[in-house]
């Protein structure tokens, strides 16, 4: 199991157990399912609005999650979070080139992280 711990300067962090290996479970629906308030709007990865920033509980630069996909490529690029030199070397890489991710298109792997979001 990987422990999520959310934070926002509004709120009291919390630290939540994500099943790890479900391949389908998103940051966004964890945060809905323990009533975390991560503002969100199409849930489909289009429109950048449960942009969310994630990193490893214990500060060390290590991959976090998966590649971005083809939204959130579009979606960061679009908010000026990745450039294109950076989606090019994900794609050599197989790693997410940012710490930024939308929380509606992030799958939640078998690492313990930390997702820092703003209140709404």
């Amino acid at each position: 199991m990987a422990l999520i711990t959310f934070s926002s300067p509004m709120h009291k962090d919390k630290t939540v157990y994500a099943v790890a290996g479900s391949h389908t479970q998103t940051i966004l629906a964890l945060a809905k399912e323990h009533h975390i308030p991560i503002d969100f709007g199409c849930q489909e990865g289009n429109c950048g609005t449960c942009l969310v920033k994630v990193s490893s509980v214990d500060g060390k630069r290590r991959p976090m999650g998966g590649p971005l996909n083809v939204r959130e490529v579009a979606a960061l690029t679009e908010l000026g979070h990745i450039t294109k030199a950076q989606v090019e070397q994900m794609y050599v890489d197989d790693i997410p080139p940012t710490q930024w991710r939308l929380a509606c298109q992030m799958i939640i792997r078998d690492e313990d992280i930390l997702v820092e979001y703003p209140s709404k």
